[in-house]
């Protein structure tokens, strides 16, 4: 079979996978390490469709840190062999998804036009309670001048905004994608998942906001899951508890999550003295973010 056209092999009419399938779609059973779940996927989907899939079914397992190769089940040599070139799933057939043994390094780059910024609950009601909050607000609100600058979408949750209040007046949220009222602590809502979508090419977020062991953590683990590179503010984080706070860091750097600073952030954004943003970036910078007692307990 020629590499460059669509290609599928079926699988034995052994009866019961994808039973009850809808019309349209073509039964699939997706194999990742001991497990095997029958589903489908609509006519004709590739490679990405199929990554989707893996995904949505074994998520909460799969690094996403690691590389790994979709294989097919070939009736003709009886085993699993690279999914070919040009792949679409016409027919019932059998998929796998196998981790490689390289773990991917994460460089971190940060471009204006791949990159969203997610600020995290930054609401009234915390003020008095998490550690060096005036500092962290202040921090945010360079974070979202700088977005605008740049033209960086930027979305904002809000945790039980009736029982906790709306974000703090001190940051401005003039040109936001979305604000959303939430209860679940992770970002990834099905609102912001949806925006995202909408937003061609996006790859990394930057993420800053309270707290960094409950709400930045779940949230920042979620989006790794889903593939997408994750920078976490850390002049922009706190938490009630200093302890807290340091250890969700370091859990999350572990895990390949890139734990960075605002200015950092801003400064691999233009990337170059001639960019033409340059100059209104190197002025939110000037006066360095405060260090206050965060500094120590990263």
């Amino acid at each position: 079979m020629a590499a460059a056209e669509p290609a599928v092999l079926a699988l034995p009419n052994s009866g019961g996978v994808g039973a009850g399938a809808p019309s349209g779609t073509v039964p699939v059973l997706f194999c990742f390490s001991v497990f095997a779940r029958p589903s489908s996927v609509p006519h004709g989907a590739g490679y990405e469709l199929l990554i989707q899939k893996f995904l949505s079914l074994y998520g909460d397992q799969i690094d996403m840190h690691r590389k790994f190769v979709v294989q097919l089940f070939a009736e003709e040599w009886g085993q699993y062999v690279d999914l070919p070139k040009g792949f679409a799933v016409s027919e019932r057939c059998k998929v796998r998804l196998v981790p490689l043994q390289i773990q991917l390094t994460t460089l971190g780059n940060l471009t204006p036009t791949s990159t969203v910024f997610f600020c995290c609950d930054m609401q009234e009601r915390f003020r008095p309670a998490i550690k060096y909050f005036g500092d962290i607000i202040s921090v945010g609100q360079r974070l979202l001048q700088g977005a605008r600058i740049l033209g960086i979408p930027v979305i904002v949750t809000e945790q039980y905004p009736k029982g906790l209040g709306s974000t703090v007046q001190e940051i401005d949220l003039t040109g936001v994608k979305l604000v959303l009222p939430k209860t679940k602590f992770s970002m990834v809502l099905p609102e912001v998942e949806a925006a995202l979508a909408e937003i061609p090419g996006v790859r990394s977020v930057v993420l800053f906001g309270v707290e960094t062991h409950v709400c930045i953590q779940q949230t920042a683990l979620e989006l790794v899951g889903r593939g997408v590179e994750v920078h976490i503010v850390a002049d922009a984080t706190s938490s009630r508890s200093m302890m807290d706070r340091m250890f969700a860091l370091e859990r999350l750097a572990r895990t390949g999550i890139i734990v960075t600073t605002s200015e950092a952030v801003l400064l691999q954004l233009v990337a170059d003295k001639d960019h033409p943003k340059f100059k209104e970036i190197q002025n939110l910078i000037k006066a360095s973010a405060p260090e206050s007692g965060l500094l120590s307990k990263v």
